[in-house]
């Protein structure tokens, strides 16, 4: 039985394509890692010096001149728990408004907004540690680590997209996800005087969620930097043109198909549009 359970969880987070399962587990696996090394120091009678420096090493530093050294941290850190609440209540809400992001959204979109939520958090708070002098003096011995700027893009761009969204939450009731958003960016406004290094990156997690839905709402995704470019071309040859090879449609024509299959699956394709690609893959 435990076997079949290890099995489910492998498919979901390694193997099912969805993008929400692999990054809560990459999460949790980084979390089990610090803490059965630190259970392990412990049992034998030693410090947690090699749990500290695993940690250590995924934290992103907030002091520019080291971060060249550690430079994978910019991304690592934001997998990076050490505690139990911490872990819980960031991987609550990426499962909640993550399922509720990929029922609008596509796999690409959720993987950019995750990213690159992590990537705004760790600039704001490089700015603010390195540029503002109330940090002059932690500066050198601060880290950052954590997903919740990455969550905080997931939770702002979904109230971004669907505002009116409603959930049921425990002791409130049905909420909008407008006002959760807001009330969730607000606590971090405020939580700048006592917790200033995550509060920071959270509120840059949550500017990248609303631009990127903003921007996404007027045409330009951004996540397209993740797109694959299409590897079907249409060679012309300088034999006599046929009736059929006159229908053949452009690569403009045929990149439109392609993104739209990665949108919304082969059976959306109207029967021109399949017919299409069917003669640009026979030449």
């Amino acid at each position: 039985m435990n076997r079949s359970i290890f099995s489910e969880l492998y498919y979901k987070v390694f193997q099912s394509g969805n993008p929400l399962f692999l990054f809560i587990g990459i999460n949790v696996l980084v979390f089990l890692a610090i803490n059965l090394l630190a259970a392990g120091e412990f049992l034998t009678g030693g410090s947690d010096s090699a749990a500290d420096w695993l940690q250590l090493q995924l934290s992103m530093p907030a002091y520019y001149e080291n971060l060249p050294y550690k430079f994978w941290t910019l991304i690592t850190y934001m997998f990076t728990q050490r505690g139990f609440f911490h872990l819980l209540f960031n991987m609550l809400w990426l499962y909640w408004l993550g399922l509720i992001f990929l029922d609008f959204l596509n796999k690409r979109q959720f993987i950019f907004t995750y990213l690159a939520g992590g990537l705004a958090g760790a600039i704001l708070y490089l700015l603010a540690f390195n540029l503002l002098p109330v940090f002059s003096g932690t500066v050198e011995n601060s880290i950052l680590l954590g997903s919740s700027a990455s969550v905080m893009a997931v939770v702002v761009a979904t109230a971004t997209l669907v505002p009116n969204f409603t959930i049921q939450m425990l002791f409130l009731g049905a909420v909008k996800l407008k006002y959760l958003a807001l009330a969730y960016f607000i606590l971090d406004v405020i939580g700048i005087g006592s917790a200033p290094g995550g509060s920071i990156a959270h509120i840059g997690g949550a500017l990248l969620g609303f631009i990127y839905i903003q921007q996404l709402n007027r045409g330009n995704d951004f996540s397209n930097v993740f797109k694959r470019r299409s590897k079907l071309k249409i060679v012309k040859t300088k034999s006599t043109v046929s009736s059929t090879s006159t229908s053949l449609p452009n690569q403009e024509t045929i990149d439109k198909i392609l993104d739209k299959i990665s949108h919304s699956g082969y059976d959306s394709l109207t029967k021109t549009e399949k017919e299409q690609l069917f003669n640009a893959s026979k030449k």
